[in-house]
């Protein structure tokens, strides 16, 4: 039984098993009020937890309100290490992280090799960090889940689209979009770009481009989705490196969306 060993822990978050629990537990212990409504979807940052992880706790708190709901997380997030047509699922049957394994949903993996524009590659997923970051985050809160990841790359929004709504309408699958916002701009630069891209999101727009958000085509995938049209999107925290534990200069956006 093959397993997809965690390739970014001592380098994106805490490689030590307790020290990486007591990070994740430290970054979703700020006290906020829970939802009135479960999130069906939620947008998160995925750079390294000392730049981004406040941000992405603000997304993920929104599971505590009833953490025993979801059993199966929809994963996706884009390509960074391998250049990539499609949208790659893994073959393997767990991702480790020091938390431990989290069991793949086969029967739901193999539902979306079916699709066009699917393929299976455990390349595309070896260093991938914009899955790994999230997967602590979910152990913590989560009791019991099977994991879906897809990593997604050059492809139209319409196929990213029928990935999510395929697994969708189970009301106890989560869908998680990995994604940072603007790259590399100065500081003041970024706030502005940002913010716009945030009003793009909260408009559902399918048009988003690159050089707005890394994740741009999955969160388009994401709102050509029939299933999440009738839902609410809310910003739930919104900043940047330079904020958390970077230079002015030169920094990387982040934002926490929930839809329900």
């Amino acid at each position: 039984m093959s397993t997809r060993q965690a390739a970014v822990a001592g380098y994106f978050y805490e490689a030590d098993a307790l020290r990486l629990q007591q990070q994740v537990e430290q970054l979703l212990s700020v006290d906020t009020a829970l939802p009135e409504t479960l999130p069906r979807a939620l947008i998160v940052p995925h750079a390294g937890y000392i730049y981004s992880g406040s941000t992405a706790a603000c997304a993920y708190r929104c599971l505590r309100a009833d953490p025993g709901r979801f059993r199966r997380v929809l994963l996706l997030g884009p390509a960074h290490r391998v250049y990539l047509k499609g949208i790659a699922i893994p073959s393997v049957a767990k991702f480790a992280t020091p938390l431990g394994d989290i069991e793949l949903d086969r029967e739901a993996l193999d539902r979306l090799a079916s699709l066009p524009g699917v393929e299976v590659s455990d390349e595309a997923h070896r260093e991938e960090h914009s899955l790994e970051v999230q997967l602590p985050f979910l152990q913590a809160l989560l009791p019991e889940f099977t994991l879906v990841p897809a990593v997604v790359g050059g492809v139209a929004p319409e196929r990213v689209a029928a990935v999510i709504d395929s697994l969708a309408g189970d009301p106890h699958t989560l869908i998680v979009i990995s994604s940072d916002l603007s790259h590399f701009l100065n500081y003041r630069e970024a706030q502005q770009i940002d913010a716009a891209t945030c009003d793009q999101i909260l408009e559902k727009s399918t048009g988003l481009r690159a050089e707005e958000a890394c994740g741009a085509r999955v969160i388009n995938g994401l709102m050509a989705s029939s299933s999440v049209r009738s839902l609410s999107v809310s910003l739930l925290s919104a900043c940047n490196s330079g904020d958390t534990a970077g230079t002015a200069d030169r920094v990387v956006g982040y934002a926490a969306f929930e839809l329900h």
